[in-house]
């Protein structure tokens, strides 16, 4: 408790420079003579503070050992105060110890170095979630983070993708929230698996530990995980005839690596109509994403898509003439 109690005083008269024994006495909830005590274990390991007797005396420290309290250069500090709480860790509940923690070490840098921190806070601002993304709720999060912290085995009730149901135990090693979306990493029968957390229907942590193996790296994990899953989704590739007017929303509606599509395709045809491929999961997503663009595309391939194109367009042309009636 005792070196606690040396680093507050060495924060207190940091941000409030000198003050008296009394008033460190009171705010450290100490004695006066525990606080001169204090004052010369500190001298004695050439920290340079001070005490001075009689009005208009107390305890200091010296300007100089300000900068070396913390150890942070300039450019450190505005790196540091650049991180603004992102919503993955509110999740978690720790935004108001991030908060928290971030005051205090505002207030134990010198004056100089807490303007630097509030020149970063002002100019960067870190948004992690995606446009249009809705939040998803996460009920559970906090108990599979409770299982994930202190090594014990997660029993969970699972919705599938396709919407099924499924059950099982599992050895929790980490999460990761990409674009605002937790993941689980977990193994389960020895077999690493990823679960998406929102679909977590019920969470219990088991009385079983388990032991993480020491080579794992949640971070190389994951950055493989993700190279894997990239590569295994299906492709359906489709052709399209952009008319030229429309060539400029294309990035707002897929992205902007729009551009260097555009910029690689072949000079356009005789009506000005750019020929781009463009890749999508399947039929149905490809379908689903180009029906909303209306005339101003056309599929040239593969035919299959034309034609449900088609088919599904006579089905709404026929179901509100039907209604309109």
């Amino acid at each position: 408790m005792r070196a606690d109690r040396l680093i507050s005083l060495l924060m207190l008269l940091q941000t409030q420079g000198r003050m008296t024994a009394s008033a460190l006495a009171k705010a450290l909830e100490v004695s006066e003579r525990t606080i001169y005590r204090d004052m010369d274990a500190l001298s004695a390991a050439r920290v340079p503070v001070y005490a001075e007797r009689g009005p208009g005396g107390g305890c200091a420290l010296l300007d100089s050992y300000r900068t070396n309290l913390t150890g942070l250069t300039q450019d450190e500090v505005c790196a540091l105060f650049m991180l603004s709480i992102p919503s993955p860790l509110a999740d978690l509940g720790v935004n108001e110890e991030l908060k928290a923690a971030l005051l205090k070490l505002a207030a134990a840098l010198p004056s100089d170095h807490r303007r630097d921190a509030e020149h970063g806070q002002q100019r960067i601002h870190l948004d992690a979630a995606g446009w249009f993304q809705p939040e998803e709720p996460v009920p559970h999060l906090r108990t599979i983070q409770a299982a994930v912290w202190q090594d014990h085995k997660l029993y969970i009730k699972y919705r599938r993708g396709d919407g099924t149901p499924g059950e099982r135990t599992l050895a929790p090693y980490g999460l990761v929230a990409k674009a605002s979306i937790w993941y689980l990493v977990a193994s389960r029968e020895g077999q690493m698996r990823v679960y998406r957390v929102s679909r977590v229907q019920q969470a219990r942590l088991t009385d079983e530990h388990f032991e993480r193996p020491a080579g794992f790296d949640l971070a190389t994990f994951w950055s493989q995980w993700c190279k894997a899953f990239e590569t295994s989704r299906p492709k359906y590739p489709v052709t399209l005839r952009v008319a030229p007017e429309f060539l400029p929303v294309l990035p707002q509606i897929f992205g902007e690596g729009m551009h260097a599509l555009i910029a690689r395709a072949e000079p356009p045809d005789d009506r000005g109509r750019v020929t781009l491929t463009l890749t999508f999961e399947s039929l149905a997503a490809a379908r689903s994403h180009l029906m909303g663009l209306g005339t101003h595309v056309e599929i040239v391939a593969p035919p299959a898509l034309r034609e449900s194109v088609l088919e599904t367009a006579t089905r709404i042309v026929a179901f509100y003439t039907a209604t309109g009636a």
